[in-house]
């Protein structure tokens, strides 16, 4: 029998962005595979208390903009157990001193911040596209890169605190660490509706299909088919409502490694480089097909043609990382890097978007530059939530932001963060303790155990 998809009231429904706060180890280790950004800066100093309030500044702006806003903590790096089950023994000071001589990538891979970037946390279906009416979540494995699947236990946890009313929210555990089951979240995954609160269509972008590690001839895929049909299925999704497209090579030659990377969906709003997907126009036919069958409107495809943002200044500039948001007061806007005003091309090609019939009234260029130097513009740093009124109410409040809790993460940040940072910082036993200290502040401002 054929599950039954309930439909939830579009008016009542609201998106939250919520941000991974920086964590104060922040530093360029240049971990990223296929990541230009953060190779090109590995091994610089980097400014953690500058990453951080980067990022609270974009959260405000967004609180000031009218839509609900988020935070989540940083983890506690670096991570000594992790670097214990490497094999370095002895007192924290001697196992930080031995993995800086021995293993200095292990040593930035346990120190790492990139929980930051909350666009990798989990895959999220709103209520309104699952079988059974609760919203679901899958956080994801993040096996393709060591660094990055030191997050997924603690992440685990903090979104089963968040999302603890099991009546309107399912938190699944991680897919099996698999290769073939790689899953990095909702940076390769993207929505459709003609409203936040209606059904719409789920789009999920991999970079290869499993057991082969390919993808492109230059990097490798991350996201697998096999994850993201096994997510799609966990979150009972129509398979007439959900799509499956495959990454072009050029695009992760280009340094695509994410799908957020080269596009950007925004209820019935979809912004996309030309070149992102294998299938070419095909895709976009086929999302446009999909779209149109299953919610009977057709979509507001904004396709951005390579003569006019080449795929190298797309992924200079992140342009398609930005945040495409709905005003409370009516149209949508683009949260895009400061980067693409400073860039004559994508400047030019903005200029023409917001003058252009189509819903996005207006830009907001963000500064988060300490992000953008390792691979992650504004929207890899938020992980996006519907909600309907009840289930935003049952959710754990303390991470909602406003003013007040703002100014005082802002106040923490500046008395715990370093200004400078480097590998060789990693090791100083007392960064471990202005670490632990930090996140035991933020951790209380919001109100979690």
């Amino acid at each position: 029998m054929a599950p039954s998809f309930p439909r939830l009231r579009a008016s009542a429904a609201i998106e939250v962005n919520f941000d991974g706060l920086v964590g104060p180890t922040h530093h360029y280790a240049g971990l990223g595979v296929g990541n230009l950004a953060s190779q090109r800066h590995r091994h610089e100093a980097s400014n953690p208390r500058a990453a951080a309030l980067e990022g609270l500044a974009k959260m405000r702006l967004m609180h000031d903009l009218g839509i609900p806003q988020g935070v989540l903590p940083p983890q506690e790096r670096p991570l000594l157990p992790a670097l214990r089950l490497l094999g370095f023994e002895g007192d924290d000071a001697t196992v930080l001193a031995k993995a800086l001589r021995d293993a200095p990538d292990l040593l930035a891979s346990c120190a790492s911040t990139s929980c930051m970037w909350a666009a990798n946390a989990a895959t999220v279906s709103p209520a309104a596209d699952s079988a059974d009416g609760r919203v679901r979540v899958t956080p994801a494995n993040l096996v393709s890169q060591f660094h990055r699947s030191l997050e997924a236990p603690a992440t685990t946890s903090l979104l089963r605190t968040l999302f603890h009313d099991t009546d309107r929210f399912v938190v699944h555990d991680p897919l099996p660490s698999a290769a073939n089951l790689a899953d990095e979240g909702a940076a390769n995954q993207m929505r459709l509706a003609p409203s936040h609160g209606h059904r719409g269509i789920e789009i999920f972008v991999y970079g290869r299909d499993g057991d082969e590690r390919t993808g492109g001839d230059r990097f490798p895929g991350r996201q697998t088919l096999a994850a993201s049909q096994a997510v799609a299925r966990r979150h009972g999704l129509d398979p007439a409502r959900t799509l499956f497209l495959r990454q072009s090579a050029e695009a992760l030659d280009a340094g695509v490694f994410h799908n957020d990377v080269i596009a950007v969906a925004n209820e019935n709003v979809l912004l996309v480089h030309g070149q992102a997907y294998e299938a070419g126009p095909d895709a976009i036919r086929l999302i446009r097909t999909c779209f149109a069958a299953a919610c009977g409107e057709e979509p507001v495809v904004i396709e951005v043609p390579a003569t006019e943002v080449p795929l190298d200044v797309a992924v200079d500039t992140y342009l398609f990382n930005s945040q495409l948001v709905t005003l409370p007061s009516g149209g949508m806007a683009l949260v895009c890097p400061i980067e693409c005003h400073e860039h004559p091309r994508t400047r030019r090609w903005l200029d023409h978007l917001i003058a252009a019939d189509n819903p996005v009234v207006t830009v907001y260029p963000v500064a988060v530059r300490q992000s953008m130097k390792n691979g992650g513009g504004p929207a890899c740093l938020r992980l996006r939530f519907v909600l309907e009124p009840e289930a935003l109410a049952a959710m754990h409040q303390g991470v909602l932001v406003s003013p007040p809790l703002l100014d005082a993460l802002e106040t923490s940040v500046r008395r715990h963060y370093r200004e400078r940072l480097t590998l060789e910082d990693l090791a100083d036993p007392s960064l471990l303790v202005e670490s632990r200290q930090a996140v035991a502040e933020i951790t209380h401002l919001l109100g979690l155990p």
